[in-house]
């Protein structure tokens, strides 16, 4: 269930970073590496890993790199994928969240579900017989992402803890900063640095979560007074879904953004990382840059999620 921390994974439920130990996250990235680039003979000859398996994706929120990474992770296992069609389905006519689930949970191995409501993976396991992977909930959750971005910081600077982490952007409403936040608290991070806008700043909940941990944070709304002894920038686009005043959105729109010249007071071996998809805040000109991590990030997608469906239904 979760909310019980525990390392193993067969037949567990994914809802949110916390339900996790520091232990669980070495199995999987462990489980991992044997599917990233590099050990494409070892991924051919689990190619039907999965077979016989039906791993059904419902979104009920648009998606690219989850939704797809998910969908191409199951298929080089050998698992069916079913997906749910939220304009097309019974969904259209009436049918409750609660059927809906059941209807899944009777038809596949594994539910992977993206929400805009808070709680909605939560209560999707409790009525689920078959275990079901948060790929997303409301404004707090979304622990695959915060999985594959610390395998992409391990692979990339070879370790997690002692680094110095610094956040730019929209802390408020962004799931993949509060998720990744949550799982360094398995950790032992250097020093994390906070930047946005104040009315984008961490919202209390989270903040109270990290304390819970004993994680400390330090706010500084000067970003160029941050990047200098950071290891790793996540970044992250204003979330236009979640803000719920336009018009403070308006405002908003375009007050942070990361620039060449930012880059190039970063350390030489710093990394810059973002969940994707990404607007003004950090444009295409620091593409070519060694820093630029994000699109290796998006691409360990693919491994981390094949290694966690194939530790859940226990065959990896």
């Amino acid at each position: 269930m979760a909310g019980k921390l525990k390392n193993g994974w067969k037949g567990r439920d994914v809802i949110s970073s916390l339900d996790f130990t520091r232990e669980s996250f070495e199995l999987l990235f462990n489980a991992s590496e044997e599917f990233a680039e590099g050990a494409r003979a070892r991924a051919r000859a689990r190619s039907d890993l999965l077979r016989g398996k039906v791993v059904a994706t419902a979104f009920f929120e648009p998606s690219t790199r989850t939704r797809l990474s998910f969908s191409s992770a199951a298929a080089k296992l050998g698992a069916s994928v079913i997906d749910l069609s939220t304009e097309v389905s019974s969904l259209a006519k009436g049918e409750s969240f609660s059927d809906t689930l059941a209807m899944l949970d009777s038809y596949s191995d594994i539910i992977v579900l993206r929400h805009p409501s808070e709680g909605a993976a939560l209560y999707a396991s409790e009525i689920c017989k078959h275990p079901v992977v948060n790929a997303g909930d409301g404004s707090q959750h979304h622990p695959t992402q915060a999985m594959l971005d610390l395998f992409t910081i391990l692979r990339l600077k070879g370790r997690v803890d002692g680094l110095n982490y610094l956040f730019v952007g929209d802390l408020r409403y962004s799931r993949t900063v509060s998720s990744l936040l949550f799982a360094l608290t398995r950790y032992k991070p250097g020093r994390v640095t906070l930047t946005s806008p104040p009315a984008l700043g961490l919202k209390p909940e989270t903040r109270s979560v990290l304390v819970r941990y004993g994680m400390s944070v330090r706010e500084e709304q000067n970003i160029e007074r941050s990047v200098e002894s950071a290891d790793v920038i996540y970044v992250t686009r204003l979330q236009k879904e979640r803000i719920p005043d336009q018009v403070e959105y308006q405002k908003l729109k375009g007050s942070y953004r990361l620039t060449e010249g930012l880059l190039e007071a970063t350390k030489a071996d710093c990394i810059v990382m973002h969940p994707l998809p990404r607007t003004e805040e950090l444009p295409t000109s620091l593409d070519a840059s060694p820093k630029a991590a994000y699109m290796r990030q998006a691409g360990f997608g693919v491994p981390v999620r094949m290694a966690l469906l194939s530790l859940i239904l226990g065959v990896a």
